[in-house]
């Protein structure tokens, strides 16, 4: 069996868990997320907890069991305690602010680049003297959040050699030394 299916999802207090017609609804004090759930596996919410079972062994069924279980964790997590993520933008002259759902980003193009964030994610664009521009994103919604900071960081990927871009905090580059270090 599936050692991540077959662990059960504890519910945390303030979070209901309903499911019917195959659809799970998670509801909690950051917001409400659904996700439709394969027909042939089956959802049971009892005590405190909800379990995902399969019905046979088959490929098929022992991938979904996995995924549908780290789903719904993933909801159950998201609408109690929300997930945050933070870009650091790295290179002379790039700078983000926020108005609103709108990102406006400077990344040494030469023109300014806006961004519509969904209304699910929170954004704010921090600037320090001395450090690197920070854009903190927060939401209930996993999926939604990587999807967006995978978009923010594809407009301008680290580079090895400088380690110019736009990368998440605390991520390590892999940094190549230049022509110099090879020419003797």
């Amino acid at each position: 069996m599936s050692r991540i299916g077959k662990a059960p999802i504890e519910i945390p207090a303030g979070v209901t868990v309903k499911y019917d017609n195959h659809v799970v609804t998670v509801k909690g004090p950051k917001g409400e997320l659904t996700q439709a759930i394969n027909p042939e596996l089956d959802v049971k919410i009892e005590d405190n907890h909800v379990i995902v079972t399969r019905p046979s062994d088959d490929r098929e069924h022992r991938a979904q069991h996995g995924l549908y279980r780290a789903l719904i964790h993933n909801m159950v997590v998201g609408v109690s305690t929300g997930y945050r993520k933070e870009l650091e933008l790295v290179g002379v002259g790039y700078r983000a602010t926020s108005n609103g759902q709108v990102l406006e980003l400077s990344l040494g193009f030469s023109h300014a680049i806006y961004i519509k964030l969904p209304p699910e994610v929170k954004v704010e664009a921090k600037s320090e003297r001395n450090k690197n521009p920070l854009i903190i994103l927060e939401s209930d919604d996993k999926q939604l959040l990587g999807q967006v900071c995978a978009k923010i960081r594809s407009l301008r990927k680290p580079e090895p050699y400088k380690g110019k871009g736009i990368k998440f905090v605390g991520e390590i580059i892999r940094r190549k030394s230049g022509k110099s270090a090879g020419a003797k």
